[in-house]
């Protein structure tokens, strides 16, 4: 088990969401350690993500042939809907999403015992690590429309290409003018042609 201090602050947020959620609805915390175990068996497996959504979609969508109660129907619904909301972006790295909800499923029972339901506050919307990153950045670099650039060409597809920008920032463009001139791998400067309300960059293109 991983150490508690190797979770990020917005994987500590993560955990501590999906546990709040999860009292809210009142949901069995049996069945969401019964989850945790079957990524558990599986996390080592490169597809064990995809796995693990499936398995929940399969249980929200045909639980009443394995449940126990009239309730455990709703149970796994839940489940689903707060790791399809939370987890998503973690379904490429198995082991940090089992360690995430082991650390929800702990707090679920210091909410579920310590903590009167009334007074759990319904979670807000949580910043992804990716969403994170982009904002660190933007924090980091103040981007100005015109302002050039250095990328590097991560895929082509027809007149789409995605660049690479700052060694993180990822944003696919249509580049049909110069797109038979690019290759993947390729360096090139870009220029920001468009930013978003919040500072971060929103389009950008190649410069010939």
């Amino acid at each position: 088990m991983l150490a508690t201090e190797e979770l990020t602050e917005t994987q500590w947020q993560i955990a501590d969401a999906i546990a709040r959620q999860l009292v809210i609805e009142g949901t069995d915390v049996n069945e969401l350690r019964k989850a945790i175990s079957y990524l558990r068996d599986r996390q080592d497996e490169s597809d064990a993500g995809k796995k693990f959504f499936d398995y929940l979609k399969t249980l929200s969508r045909h639980g009443n042939a394995v449940g126990h109660s009239k309730r455990t129907l709703g149970y796994y619904q839940s489940l689903d809907a707060v790791c399809s909301q939370f987890l998503e972006s973690y379904q490429g790295n198995a082991p940090r999403m089992l360690h995430i909800l082991s650390w929800a499923a702990r707090l679920v029972q210091y909410y579920d015992k310590g903590v009167p339901t009334g007074e759990i506050e319904k979670p807000t919307s949580v910043m992804s690590e990716r969403e994170a990153e982009i904002k660190s950045l933007t924090k980091a670099h103040q981007f100005a429309v015109g302002q050039e650039l250095e990328a590097v060409v991560t895929s082509i597809k027809n007149s789409k290409v995605t660049y690479e920008i700052l060694g993180s920032i990822k944003l696919t463009q249509k580049e049909p003018k110069i797109v038979d001139k690019l290759n993947e791998g390729q360096a090139l400067n870009v220029m920001i042609t468009e930013l978003k309300e919040n500072g971060s960059i929103k389009k950008v293109k190649a410069i010939n």
